[in-house]
Parts: C-alpha cells; structure tokens; sequence
C-alpha cells in the first residue's frame, strides 16, 4: 500500500509560515499584502474556488479584495479594471478565476494584468521567463506538485518523469520544472500510443489530462510517485481523479489523493506568489 501524500498537511505548513511572515511585516508597520480576485458570472465550480482563495488569504494574514461581475459584462469593462488593479499600488496580485464567459477572450484578459502582479503565472511574459529559466511567478498547480514530490523526501534529480498532459497550465510547466531538477521527462497526451508503455517506466508519475481513471495500477510502476491532478465529479456527484485511486495505491511508493492532494496545494502557491508580488521572499 502506498504513502499518502497529504496535500492538505503541506499546504497547511506553507500557510503557518506564510502567516508567521504577515504577523512579522504587521508588527513593523509595514504594508499588508494584498490580492484581487476577479469573477464573472455565478458558475458554483468557479465560486467554491474563489471562496478558498479569499479564506487563505485571511487565514494567512493577506488582504483581499474581491471584485464580481455578472456574467454578461463586456469585456471592455472587464479590462478597465484590470487597468486600474493594474497602476494601485495598494495590489500586489490579481487574479482572474477561469473560465470565462464565452464572449471574452481569456488570452486578452490574461495579458492585460501586468507581469509583475500576474500571480497565476499565465501572462506571456512569465511563461517564457519560465522556459529561458529566468526569475518570474511559476503557475501555482504545477508548483504545488514539486513541492509535494520533494515532501517525500525523494530526489527528482535522476529520476524519469512522465507528465501525461500537456495543458499551458499544468502539463508543459510542471514537465518545465521537472526538468529543471534534473529529471529526464517525457510528455504524454491523448494521441500517445501505448501509453501504458511509458508510464511503467516513470518513478514519477504526473497526470493531468482531466479523464478519471484513466491510469490504472497496472500502468504504475511499482515504487513510483504518482501525482493525480484530475478533478473529475461522477455521476452520482463525488470527486475523483485521473487516477484509479485503488488499483494505483497498491502499487506506488506514494500517491495523491482527490481530494485532498494537490487541489490545497494550489491556493497555498498563490499565496506564495502574492507574498513575492509584495517584494518579499516567501
């Protein structure tokens, strides 16, 4: 049986330390940091998510400001106020819950938030610092992940990863940063053929393509760290991921649950990055 890796439990140990870093600049009368997180529309997904990034931000100290539209703003106002998020200097993140509504277009409502505020780490500019490997805000799930490979204690460096998806958002960036730690990676997607070929061959198993079950314990290999970034709802409405949780359990060194594994990981990296966008280190 496999060791669970506890998103929740790392998370929370990068919060209190986070916290611990506010209560510090609060007591020295200096600026508290803050981040906007902009919604639209009333989806619930996106609403349960936004409700879990304002709790982090209290609970770490962190001001927040949050800023709702209704789902058939025009995107012109939308832009407006990332504009003036933008030049307060009173914001140190902004942040636009995704999706969007049909009729704005995501790439330009992301590319209007100014890299050094863009605390997702979606802005052009932020994604190609990450390639050329230069200083910038690292998406947050894909930072989450590495931090919860390195809390097993287990060195990346040397080992073969397969990251099975290749979204902007999850599957390059984290193939990126495992490959900055010296891992020999490979990226896996929807037209791979014999999928189940390379992933028994990966001590570090990534998957992220949004298709629950899709890996099976006969396609880990025994030993590895498997990763589940899958957040699928079944029909009779529970949670699970892209990982067949009990067939894979048996076999992997260690694995993340869903919930509970990499989803918490996600929030903490934001505040991570809204403590850097402030000018301090985390």
């Amino acid at each position: 049986m496999s060791n669970i890796i506890d998103g929740k439990a790392v998370s929370l140990e990068i919060k209190e330390k986070l916290k611990e870093k506010v209560e510090v600049i609060r007591a020295e009368g200096g600026r508290i940091p803050c981040i906007a997180v902009i919604i639209v529309g009333d989806n619930p997904a996106s609403r349960s998510y936004v409700r879990g990034k304002i709790k982090a931000a209290e609970y770490t100290g962190m001001d927040s400001r949050l800023i709702e539209f209704p789902e058939d703003v025009e995107e012109a106002v939308l832009l407006k106020e990332i504009q003036a998020l933008n030049t307060d200097p009173g914001v140190d993140g902004i942040l636009v819950q995704l999706p969007l509504p049909r009729h704005i277009n995501e790439d330009r409502v992301l590319d209007a938030i100014i890299p050094s505020k863009d605390v997702d780490g979606f802005h052009p500019v932020n994604v190609a610092n990450l390639w050329l490997g230069r200083p910038c805000f690292v998406p947050c799930t894909p930072q989450g992940i590495i931090r919860l490979i390195e809390s097993t204690g287990e060195s990346i460096e040397g080992k073969m990863a397969v990251v099975v998806g290749r979204s902007n958002i999850v599957g390059k960036p984290v193939a990126k940063l495992l490959l900055d730690r010296n891992a020999t990676v490979t990226i896996a997607h929807s037209r791979t053929r014999d999928l189940a070929a390379l992933t028994r061959q990966a001590d570090i198993l990534v998957a992220a393509v949004g298709r629950p079950g899709v890996i099976t314990g006969d396609m880990v290999k025994p030993g590895a760290i498997v990763i589940d970034v899958g957040i699928n709802r079944t029909e009779d409405g529970h949670l699970t991921g892209d990982v067949d949780f009990a067939s894979a359990s048996q076999v992997a060194g260690w694995i993340t649950p869903v919930p509970g594994g990499v989803g918490p990981m996600t929030i903490a990296m934001l505040m991570e990055n809204t403590l850097k966008a402030s000018g301090l280190s985390a």
